[in-house]
This record gives C-alpha cells, structure tokens and sequence, in this order.
C-alpha cells in the first residue's frame, strides 16, 4: 500500500495495530477522521490517553475501575461470599447485563494457555486462593469460555482451593462448546448462572 504522506502512513499503521483492523480498514477509518472537525480528533485522543495513564484495577477484583475499588466491590447490596471467577472486563459486562447476578467477580486476566506462554503465574490465581485460604468466601462460580483453555484454568483453581471448605460450581452448559461468554444472549448467559451445577459434576460428565 503506497502512501503519498508519511504522516498518514503512520496513523494507518498504528490503527492497524488494533484487533481486527487490517491496512485497508484502518485507512478508511483514518481518513474518516480527517475529514471531521479537529476537535473530535483531540477529543477523541485525548480519552484515550486518558484512559490509559489514569485507569485502575480494583485491589479486590481485578476488574477495570476509575477509583481503587470497583463500583461492583463496594456495592454493600451484593453479597461478597459468592465469587464469580471469569477472564476479562467483557465477561463481567455480560454477565452484569443479564441482571440475574448479584455476588461479586475475580477477574483472572486471561487462561491458562501454554501454547501462548500464557502461565497460572500470568494471571491473577494466587489473589483468588488467598481470599479463598482466609474464609471470606462460600462459593466459587466457574465461568471462562467452555474452551480447552478455560477448562484447564478451571481445574487449575478447583485443584488450588480443593483442600478449603468452599463451594466450586460451573455455569451449566447453555453455553456452546467453545463459545466466548460475551458472544451469549443475555436469557441464555443468565440462565446458565442460575442453573449452575457443581464443579465436580462438570468434570463426570465432560
């Protein structure tokens, strides 16, 4: 792809950085914003550097907030013993969508993946066993995408805080094989937490 500046050569290639956009679609979007009024462009850019140097993780669940303490931590209307461990932000906003949820979340970072160097080191477990170790919670709810991925993390963490008297189950398998949790409808995901099963069982049956 020839470019006659430099200048726009480097922005489509910056944008092309971003997950799912090729050369071809990050021009087009590229050229989108020259042609709108340059303040839209500062705006635009300057949330996200924003976003960037002042977001935080809540101390307690990993999940993304503006403040120490996520909105969802430091609701007193939820009930703390009853943990849902999921991967990242996009399955917490799923899950919350469906309003069918009202314990709190431990968000891991990602799973277990050794093809992509991906450890229980690089994620965020030992944070999740400790709470367990302490007695601060009753229940752990599984729910990482029923990949081979999210399986291993899952038996990972249930092998860690087998040893405590603590609940494990796994959102039952409305979920397809394989599929990603934000990619649910909100019926199904909702109904796969209320009908959860034991974690135990899942490994019977699978």
């Amino acid at each position: 792809m020839e470019f006659s500046s430099k200048l726009l050569e480097n922005a489509v290639y910056e944008m092309s950085q971003l997950p799912g956009i090729g050369k071809r679609t990050a021009l087009r979007l590229v050229l989108h914003l020259l042609k709108q009024p340059q303040d839209q462009t500062r705006r635009l850019s300057g949330s996200l550097l924003q976003m960037r140097e002042s977001i935080n993780f809540c101390k307690n669940c990993h999940n993304i907030s503006d403040v120490v303490l996520c909105e969802i931590c430091s609701n007193p209307n939820r009930n703390e013993r009853l943990v849902c461990v999921v991967e990242d932000i996009r399955d917490v906003m799923a899950i919350e969508n469906t309003s069918q949820y009202r314990g709190h979340y431990h968000v891991l970072g990602g799973k277990i993946s050794p093809m992509d160097g991906v450890g229980p080191g690089e994620l965020n477990i030992s944070s999740l066993v400790e709470k367990v170790k302490t007695g601060s919670i009753d229940e752990l709810i599984f729910a990482l995408s029923s990949t081979m991925e999210g399986d291993t993390t899952n038996f990972f963490i249930f092998k860690q805080v087998e040893p405590y008297n603590i609940t494990t189950t796994t959102i039952a398998r409305g979920i397809a094989v394989g599929d990603e949790l934000e990619y649910a409808d909100e019926v199904t995901l909702g109904r796969s937490i209320v009908n959860r099963i034991p974690f135990e069982s899942s490994l019977k049956s699978s």
